[in-house]
């Protein structure tokens, strides 16, 4: 897959298959879309195209707005990637970009830049300054410019019932076990591990602490979870802390993982840790002792789900 860091970047000789959208989390109703994009490529021999944006638009056109996102770019690029995508377009979105009209944006880039033979959109789309033009707008520049507009129709996606601000309800929620059924894979978190205050170590569980790469990154509700991550390229079970450690004082909130089967050094090393299920919130404790006690629980309940997979 060929990444272009700007719409103006773009160039292919081919004529090209294009969606567009945020794509934020890549999840069941986007994959529909996607394969059905790959798929047509293939058939006509175009080449497959996805145009999205960073920052998010609401991050330009609301600041007020405080929006976290399922996927960083590199995690959505690797998703994008994983449908067998041929060109991934990431297009800096600003505030000139949103003042585009709507035949501006089909003319100069989807016709010129992007040499479109097809758009498949959803049912719901809405481009162009304002967010003026839909689905019957496009359908008519398509006819006025020669390239085709296929439209999702709802009841194509509407059966996955499964939305953005759907899965970031559950992470926030901590329901992980639903945001993942919602995504089709298992939310991760990327970050790499730095030294923290070492207590883990001395209860006898210790901890990385994994400090994110992008602060938008939307982290879940704080909890105790069922983890997994590829270490020295294996796979290393774990549970993770997603909290302040109320027990031990007022404390910032961290990400802490204690590996079940792995013993060394991971400070500075970057992790992909992937959430596979949630044990339960994160509670303050009488004591140091009762603390080890219930992390010790959760041990036990984190062997068992594994055990439980495996039979």
């Amino acid at each position: 897959m060929k990444v272009f860091n700007a719409i103006s970047e773009f160039y292919s000789d081919k004529k090209t298959i294009v969606t567009l959208g945020t794509f934020d989390g890549v999840h069941l109703g986007h994959q529909s879309i996607l394969k059905k994009l790959t798929r047509q490529s293939h058939e006509t021999g175009a080449e497959s195209l996805v145009l999205t944006f960073f920052p998010h638009p609401r991050m330009v056109l609301d600041t007020s707005a405080s929006i976290q996102l399922l996927n960083t770019i590199h995690e959505k690029t690797v998703l994008l990637e994983h449908f067998g995508v041929d060109h991934l377009v990431i297009h800096p979105f600003s505030k000139e970009f949103a003042s585009l009209s709507a035949e501006e944006f089909v003319k100069k880039i989807l016709v010129e830049q992007f040499n479109i033979q097809k758009i498949i959109i959803g049912y719901d789309h809405r481009f162009g300054k304002n967010r003026s033009a839909d689905i019957n707008d496009l359908i008519k520049f398509g006819q006025k410019y020669g390239f085709e507009v296929e439209q999702i129709l709802a009841k194509e996606i509407d059966h996955i019932s499964v939305s953005s601000t759907k899965i970031r309800k559950a992470l926030e929620e901590g329901n992980i076990a639903l945001a993942n059924e919602y995504l089709g894979y298992a939310y991760s978190l990327e970050g790499t591990v730095v030294e923290g205050k070492k207590i883990g170590r001395t209860i006898g569980f210790p901890t990385a602490n994994i400090v994110l790469e992008e602060d938008y990154k939307l982290v879940p509700h704080n909890g105790v979870y069922i983890v997994s991550s590829i270490i020295n390229g294996e796979i290393v079970k774990g549970m993770m802390n997603i909290g302040t450690n109320p027990t031990i004082g007022t404390n910032p909130r961290t990400i802490e993982v204690n590996f079940l089967n792995f013993e060394g050094n991971l400070y500075g090393k970057k992790l992909k840790i992937s959430i596979l299920d949630k044990i339960r919130d994160e509670m303050k404790f009488s004591s140091l002792e009762e603390l080890k006690e219930n992390i010790e629980k959760d041990r036990l309940k984190t062997i068992h789900y594994f055990e439980k997979l495996r039979s």
